[in-house]
Parts: C-alpha cells; sequence; structure tokens
C-alpha cells in the first residue's frame, strides 16, 4: 500500500484539451503526463499560446478535459461533476488569476471572507482579517476593489486564495498587471503564504525572476512539455 503522504499531490496522465474554433478543432493540450509532489513549488513556463494556462486550469478542474485522467489529492477531477469539482476546490483549492477576479461590490474583508462563509466556517470575517493583515492590508479592510491600487487588487486576491489554508495553490501569471516593485512584493507573499500554510504551488510566469524561486520549472510548447527546455 502507497504512503499517502509520498502520493503526488497533482498527477497528470496523458491529459489533453481539445476546444471547438470557427476552422474547426483545435489542440490546446496534446497528452500531457506530469506529477506534483506534496509541498513542491513548480514553475510553468513557454511562449505565449503554448498551453500553460489551460494546464493550469485543468489541474484545477476550471476546464475539463478532453482526454486522459487528472487526479488531486488522490481524487479524479476528470469523474467529478461540476458541483462536485466546485466543493472539491472549495475545500481543498486556492486560485489567483492575472486580473485579480475581486467582487466590485465587496470591500477587502468581503472578498476574502467569501469563500471561508461559502466552506461553512462560522469565523470567516476573523479569518479574512488575519489574512488582509498577513498581506499589509489590515488598514484597507473596508475599501472596495475600485479604491485599491493593482498591487493592493493582488494582495487581496492572494488573501482569499490563501484563507481557507488549501492544499493546493494555482496561480496564473500573478505578476502579470504589476510593476516591478509591486511585482516583487507580490512574489515574496506568494511564496510566504506557501511557506506558512504548506500547500503545493503550480504557477505559470513569464517573469524569470518567479520562475527561479520554483523548485521545479517545466517548459511547455505547442500543448505538449519539452523536455529540451526543462529544468530541475
Amino acid at each position: 500500500m502507497s504512503d499517502p503522504a509520498s502520493d503526488p499531490v497533482l498527477s497528470l496522465t496523458d491529459a489533453k484539451l481539445t476546444l471547438d474554433g470557427n476552422a474547426g478543432p483545435v489542440e490546446i493540450l496534446r497528452g500531457i503526463s506530469l506529477d506534483v509532489s506534496r509541498g513542491e513549488t513548480l514553475g510553468l513556463i513557454g511562449p505565449s499560446g503554448s498551453g500553460k494556462s489551460s494546464l493550469l486550469m485543468l489541474m484545477g478542474g476550471l476546464e475539463r478535459a478532453t482526454g486522459g485522467r487528472i487526479a488531486a489529492l488522490g481524487q479524479d477531477l476528470t469523474a467529478m461533476d461540476e458541483d462536485a469539482l466546485a466543493r472539491f476546490r472549495r475545500q481543498h483549492m486556492g486560485v489567483v488569476f492575472q486580473s485579480f477576479h475581486l467582487i466590485p461590490t465587496m470591500t477587502a474583508l468581503e472578498n476574502v471572507a467569501t469563500p471561508l462563509e461559502l466552506a461553512g466556517h462560522a469565523d470567516a470575517f476573523e479569518r479574512a482579517a488575519e489574512e488582509l493583515a498577513t498581506v499589509g492590508l489590515a488598514a484597507r479592510a473596508d475599501h472596495y476593489p475600485a479604491q485599491l491600487s493593482g498591487g493592493e487588487q493582488q494582495r487581496v486576491a492572494l488573501a482569499r486564495a490563501s484563507a481557507p489554508r488549501p492544499a493546493i495553490l494555482l496561480a496564473d501569471e500573478p505578476t502579470g498587471n504589476l510593476d516591478g516593485p509591486n511585482g516583487q512584493a507580490i512574489m515574496d507573499l506568494l511564496f510566504g503564504l506557501r511557506d506558512r500554510h504548506g500547500a503545493t504551488l503550480v504557477l505559470v510566469t513569464h517573469a524569470p525572476e518567479l520562475a527561479d524561486r520554483c523548485d521545479r520549472v517545466i517548459r511547455l510548447r505547442d500543448g505538449v512539455l519539452d523536455m529540451a527546455g526543462a529544468a530541475a
């Protein structure tokens, strides 16, 4: 019997993604097999259109594979319906997008508390306040997204993703919309949250300095793993 602690947190077996385009089916991912270990930080790099973000979306169950198998924490995501996937993400995953995806009519505190409330935590607002303090935004808790800078909005998004203490943290170009100093601050916070909560981190990035901080870097090209360009 295998040791659950040593089993991959994420495991992809010949995962494929084909989408319908104007000119017919388009192969986005063409058979990806990959394991991600518990506590590992994995960077996904490659040229635009290579399938990096699509691969991250498959890992998070936000996009359905059209072939192969994807497992997270030993659960087969490809066998789950949409409701089961949503529950699984809520319980086990945090996702950070390049474009923040904050709810504009909610304050920073309410944005961070929402996933905690959905997960049934009675102390949702207390935990949300703690997480905002961790990312340096305790004084901005009552501000709405439009009242926050881009860097501050991304900090709120990080706090929201990490507040439920997810086992898996997925980040899609988390510094892509930020200038140098803000991008560096988000990098430091992202890795700090990973260390504090012990999460497995998978991130898509074009930033070499962010990729350099990962335990392992994998390059994609034309929907497949570019083994010649992979870095350990």
